[in-house]
């Protein structure tokens, strides 16, 4: 397993699949982690695999660092980020964390920490210390919850991060 840096690479919009493809032709190692979405269209609800980071993916680079300027010349390729004149790497360990994560070609979320129904304690901001209970949770870490102020309840939209366990463990 070849530990070497990825180059980062910014495609064409939604071209990311096209360049994967055409580098891969070209032996060029190429990788482009993918996420499961829901698209709702015509009244109906269906799920597809969208990048993660829509717009751009990873390109091991060799050891001397000299090839990466043909992938400037790919079909679909918009540009190379870089530092500078030099492409930006990120680490492999980075990259493997990703794969890592993978489950049927789709990088998988890991379980959420709260539920619908669960009391959550709010961390910060005007209602710190309220109890709240959670009423939906989407896909960005974010949830609606109820809280009930002067015998009214009012929704409020927070991020994971703004909200504890209401009870136990802290």
């Amino acid at each position: 397993m070849s530990t070497a840096p990825w180059i980062v690479v910014n495609t064409n919009a939604h071209r990311e699949c096209m360049v994967l493809e055409n580098l891969q032709q070209q032996s060029i190692s190429a990788y482009c982690p993918m996420i499961r979405k829901h698209r709702s269209h015509a009244r109906r609800i269906e799920t597809v695999l969208r990048p993660l980071f829509p717009g751009y993916l990873f390109v091991q680079a060799n050891d001397d660092l000299t090839w990466w300027r043909p992938i400037q010349s790919t079909q679909g390729v918009r540009s190379v980020v870089r530092t500078g004149g030099d492409p930006s790497f990120i680490a492999d360990a980075f990259i493997a964390g990703l794969k890592m994560r993978e489950v049927d070609g789709a990088i998988v979320r890991p379980p959420s920490p709260y539920q619908i129904g669960q009391e959550v304690r709010i961390a910060g901001g005007p209602f710190d210390g309220f109890i709240a209970t959670i009423l939906d949770l989407d896909e960005k870490d974010r949830m609606l919850v109820l809280l009930d102020v002067m015998q009214r309840g009012v929704k409020i939209k927070l991020n994971g991060e703004m909200v504890t366990p209401a009870y136990g463990s802290s």
